[in-house]
């Protein structure tokens, strides 16, 4: 058996296209989503971040309020841009890039944030409600990743779920959101982490298993049984003589190996990545639509 490759590409580019089209209604309606972004700092791999999203909201016809402040700013200036997003009613979504530099306080930036415009799902406001199954923005990965599963044929109901990983970011919301009682969830999950015993015990039972634990090849052939479906959360650089970077990017799975046993499998780049922008324009025009009184999607 080969994989079948889960295009993230194609599913985040058919999303855009949706969400492209649900934009244009809305400014027949005069409602015109926007969304607030915040870098502080000349971090590349945030600018790069950054300059994606801003392409996106510009492609799909979402009005994107760029802010770009100094690594040296002030905290009680980054904390006055955000309330003052916050009372802006053309901005229906605030997304401040992270990682601030160290002299910010991260918690207390992420908490000024107006749950109502906290687009990245990271409010622990909105994070609660995803716990107890309550109508919120979802974190970005993991609810593309549920779109990449659902959008490729994939039964989530019933279905024994391995996630390795447990951040904030990916491992933890995305076990609340798959025992969730709906049809986006139902599944049984199992966590593994860093001090999990014996994990290809684990692995080895799944029907998919989603790799989210930051190092490569964490996920070999002999820890996944025949026919599962592999989720590749991981962006790793590793050393590449012949690349003109001199690096590779590689995911937390043994592709080569693991493609010739699992059913489906998502590569890296051009697997989860793509999903990430897409689900924060998503949250962006639900946030427009929730603003606006119109009713948004279950």
């Amino acid at each position: 058996m080969t994989a079948q490759i889960i295009d993230g590409k194609q599913i985040a580019a058919d999303m855009r296209a949706e969400l492209q089209q649900e934009v244009a209604k809305l400014k027949e309606q005069g409602i015109v989503p926007g969304l607030g972004v915040v870098l502080v700092g000349e971090d590349p791999a945030s600018q790069s971040y950054v300059r994606a999203k801003e392409r996106a909201c510009e492609k799909i016809g979402i009005y994107s309020d760029d802010n770009r402040l100094d690594a040296d700013t002030p905290q009680q200036d980054l904390i006055a841009l955000i309330k003052k997003m916050n009372a802006n009613p053309k901005i229906n979504g605030i997304l401040v890039q992270l990682p601030l530099p160290k002299s910010l306080d991260e918690s207390e930036v992420l908490l000024t944030i107006d749950p109502d415009k906290d687009v990245d799902g990271f409010h622990p406001m909105n994070v609660g409600k995803m716990m107890v199954g309550e109508e919120t923005f979802l974190p970005c990965t993991p609810h593309g990743i549920i779109q990449l599963l659902i959008r490729s044929g994939v039964t989530l109901e019933g279905a024994r779920v391995v996630i390795v990983g447990r951040s904030n970011i990916v491992g933890k919301p995305l076990l609340n959101m798959l025992i969730q009682k709906n049809p986006k969830g139902n599944a049984t999950v199992t966590v593994c982490h860093t001090r999990t015993k014996n994990l290809a015990e684990h692995t080895r039972q799944a029907d998919i298993v989603v790799a989210a634990a930051g190092r490569p090849n964490t996920i070999t052939a002999d820890m996944v049984k025949e026919g599962a479906v592999v989720i590749d959360v991981g962006v790793n650089r590793v050393e590449d003589a012949t690349k003109e970077r001199g690096y590779r990017l590689v995911g937390d799975v043994d592709f080569e190996a693991v493609k010739e046993k699992a059913s489906l499998i998502t590569p890296v780049p051009g697997g989860v990545g793509p999903m990430t922008i897409t689900m924060l324009l998503y949250n962006t025009v639900e946030s427009a639509k929730r603003a606006a009184g119109i009713e948004t999607k279950k």
